[in-house]
């Protein structure tokens, strides 16, 4: 132990806590991503026309959020280890609820992206303590089956999130998909206030101080399972922005659905997802993290090939196209819950910093995959085959090398 750490044991309310508590707690506040970015996707062709914006903005609303996510896991990582987990998310939690508040007012398509910046930030200390908490009550292959718990819940959300957005779009227009936001991290606010008690079992003195920051964020990014484990998540998420940011405009524009339809439709690959974590959990016990991921490397390949091989022939067929989604979320479901706990298993007493750095370099990415999608976005089914196909061969490449070598807690 560090010896500017302040060790303790964890206190009796975190010890007390029941597992199906912590696996509420850990949907919920995961669950806050796909709310906040699946919620409004089925209003995005409404937002571009409402706010006369050019549709690079429009995708900026999604890019300036995930890199705002993602600078706002670097100071929110830090400060969970220094001064607990509970007061990080209060805090980060009534930041986002004010954000989309906020944005459902905004007139002007640049002050609707600095308020999605603004929600981007909340949401980092959502993320962020949600896996760090993991970590403080679990040890890796326990905390592996609890995230997966987690995040089959999240799926239950990511499912219902483009329903109830293209009920609302279709009904409200994309205000009231941002006012829908505000009332979810609301309610999740006094769910945490209620509910959860602080389980960081020390606290980091020196955690936000710059060169003991800097140090220990050059000690995480030099450990190789924790390389292995953030790459294989920022390139799962690549290939999954690009189905979120991206198919609105193709099923709505090109395939012809409607808003709700397609809200439906999106609604339809959570439920792959879910199956997948399933999947994911029934082998955790015999084949370990970097098994799970190995074999998850099998669906999100045929998936983003399924999707080339459609979009180059351009086969409208949208129960073909839906399946090639399936396929992706499906091996997404064993990239998430393995990676975000692999990445964080090595480092118990900064957890929150290695959280954060996991979360950066996956926002990155995704701001990345935002900005050549702003350019690239024209509807076709090509684009999209290309965006889905690229990084599901790097994230099968990744599964099969970096994670298979180095991916396993203890080896």
């Amino acid at each position: 132990m560090n010896a500017s750490e302040v060790a303790a044991p964890l206190n009796a309310a975190a010890r007390a806590l029941p597992p199906q508590v912590v696996v509420l707690a850990l949907a919920l506040l995961l669950g806050m991503q796909p709310i906040t970015t699946d919620l409004y996707l089925p209003a995005l062709p409404l937002l571009k026309a409402g706010l006369d914006a050019p549709m690079e903005r429009v995708q900026m609303t999604m890019a300036a959020l995930l890199l705002a996510f993602g600078a706002g896991q670097l100071v929110m990582g830090p400060l969970s280890d220094r001064f607990g987990r509970r007061p990080v998310l209060l805090g980060g939690l009534a930041l986002h609820a004010a954000g989309a508040a906020g944005a459902a007012l905004a007139g002007d398509i640049v002050v609707f992206i600095a308020l999605r910046a603004v929600q981007g930030v909340g949401l980092a200390a959502s993320v962020v303590c949600a896996r760090a908490m993991v970590r403080d009550l679990f040890e890796p292959h326990q905390g592996a089956t609890v995230m997966s718990q987690g995040l089959s819940g999240l799926g239950v959300i990511a499912f219902a999130s483009p329903t109830v957005g293209g009920l609302l779009a279709a009904w409200g227009g994309w205000r009231s998909s941002m006012t829908a936001l505000s009332l979810c991290s609301a309610a999740i606010l006094v769910f945490v206030m209620l509910k959860l008690p602080e389980t960081a079992p020390r606290r980091d003195p020196q955690a936000t101080a710059p060169g003991p920051l800097l140090r220990r964020l050059a000690e995480i990014a030099a450990h190789p399972g924790f390389r292995a484990w953030a790459l294989l998540v920022a390139s799962t998420y690549a290939g999954l922005y690009v189905l979120l940011a991206g198919t609105s405009f193709v099923y709505i524009g090109t395939l012809g659905m409607s808003t709700a339809q397609y809200g439906v439709t999106l609604a339809t690959c959570s439920l792959a997802y879910i199956a997948g974590t399933f999947h994911c959990r029934r082998l955790l016990p015999r084949r370990g993290l970097a098994g799970a991921a190995w074999v998850g490397g099998f669906f999100t390949l045929a998936g983003g090939l399924s999707m080339l091989a459609l979009g180059l022939a351009d086969v409208r067929s949208v129960p073909l196209v839906i399946g090639a989604q399936w396929l992706y979320s499906w091996g997404h479901g064993f990239h998430q819950p393995c990676g975000q706990v692999g990445a964080v298993a090595p480092f118990p007493r900064a957890a929150g910093t290695a959280s954060a750095l996991a979360g950066f370099i996956l926002a990155l990415v995704a701001f990345g995959m935002g900005l050549w999608l702003g350019r690239a976005l024209d509807g076709s089914l090509a684009m999209l085959g290309w965006g889905v196909a690229v990084p599901a061969a790097v994230t099968a490449l990744i599964a099969w090398t970096l994670v298979r070598r180095h991916g396993e807690p203890g080896h």
